[in-house]
């Protein structure tokens, strides 16, 4: 019992089972991006001239400027999705005939899709886990992974308002609205606001109706 009333903690329903099986050797294969290169310092205060782009040599194809599209569905890159199944081959490359190095086991987790090759998506977890897997196993459908202990769900996108529930860390959640700071879950028929920095599955610039 706290001052805001009853509180409902959610807990996990699988705790007992792994979020995903190695089936390799023990070395966990870690996609983790780069760091971004560190902004140039400028030497003076006169303007840089403006270079023009380096020609393009023969057969080779020019990349365009702005934000990265996937080339199969011309969606984001990187981009959100969810496992639509409860048991996900992931493999090193974007065929059957890739060895499988993990078995994601929890459906409706939240993914990252970093790249894509015809039917085939590569993908990686809240740890930085992942590989190659069918589009066919990925869903839109958003969710995401309570990234704290005990994450309260309050009524408001209000760090004052009353709590609704709270949420064990490593609970999946549906992804409603967002706002730039907060974003709206739904788990365990409770719905609520959440911190948007303390969810993993939803960019930190992202912004849903």
């Amino acid at each position: 019992m706290t001052h805001f009333g009853h509180i409902v903690t959610l807990l996990l329903a699988f705790a007992a089972q792994p979020l995903l099986a190695q089936e390799t050797d023990p070395a966990r294969p870690r996609l983790r991006p780069s760091a971004p290169a560190p902004a140039p310092t400028p030497e003076s205060e006169a303007p840089a001239p403006a270079i023009p782009p380096a020609p393009t040599a023969p057969g080779e194809i020019a990349i365009p400027a702005g934000p990265a599209r996937g080339p199969e569905t011309n969606l984001p890159l990187p981009r959100f999705v969810s496992l639509s199944t409860g048991r996900g081959n992931v493999r090193r490359g974007p065929s059957l005939s890739h060895r499988i190095d993990w078995v994601f086991l929890r459906r409706d987790m939240p993914l990252q899709v970093t790249a894509e090759y015809g039917h085939w998506r590569r993908v990686t977890d809240r740890e930085g886990v992942g590989g190659w897997m069918h589009y066919a196993m990925l869903s839109g459908v958003r969710t995401v992974i309570a990234d704290a202990e005990m994450l309260p769900l309050r009524a408001r996108p209000n760090a004052e308002a009353s709590i609704v529930a709270q949420l064990e860390g490593g609970v999946v959640a549906r992804l409603g609205e967002c706002e730039p700071e907060w974003c709206r879950l739904t788990a365990g028929g409770y719905k609520g606001w959440a911190p948007k920095s303390l969810i993993w599955g939803v960019a930190p610039d992202e912004i849903r109706d």
